[in-house]
């Protein structure tokens, strides 16, 4: 089950506001609540299987797991590849991690910026809150931006919706 609700500017979660120079032409700033099926502690228990995520979302290669799992310090390397023809290699490090509520997360790379995912739980599933600001650093990147924001925009909402779908009914489904 997935409905998101709007994207705003500013504070774009708790414990995340947006630095002013971030809200250039370079930057997506988003904010999303999706409501999926399963209980926090089994999205948890499936977002530590990172050595599934390549398998589940085809726009992730390269994926690199350092540290302990998924918890504060540890970072995962990749390339991301949207349904444009961009690629992008980012470091995810993981800054807070409180399980199965809150992570946290700095983003270097192609992207720089901040992200933040909390889990609440909703009936018998969960209310997924997240939120991130990031600026694309490739020079070809902010070219398009430039000339064509709304197609990088649709990229980013397509790995976006895939990615909870994708995870939704892998995980939200008890599904391997």
């Amino acid at each position: 089950m997935h409905n998101p609700t709007t994207s705003q500017l500013g504070v774009v979660a708790p414990g995340i506001r947006v630095p002013p120079a971030a809200r250039g032409l370079y930057a997506i700033e988003y904010r999303e609540v999706f409501r999926l099926v399963a209980p926090p502690e089994q999205l948890w228990a499936g977002m530590e299987r990172v050595e599934r995520f390549e398998e589940w979302w085809g726009w992730l290669r390269d994926l690199r797991l350092e540290g302990p799992g998924l918890s504060a310090g540890s970072v995962l390397s990749g390339v991301i590849s949207p349904p444009l023809p961009y690629r992008m290699r980012v470091r995810v490090v993981v800054q807070e991690c409180i399980r199965p509520k809150v992570i946290g997360a700095a983003i270097h790379g192609d992207l720089e910026g901040e992200a933040r995912l909390v889990f609440d739980p909703e009936g018998d599933g969960t209310r997924a809150s997240v939120a991130w600001t990031i600026e694309m650093m490739q020079r070809s990147m902010r070219l398009a931006a430039v000339v064509a924001a709304p197609l990088l925009r649709w990229g980013h909402d397509r790995v976006v919706e895939s990615t909870v779908a994708e995870f939704d009914r892998h995980v939200g489904h008890d599904n391997s």
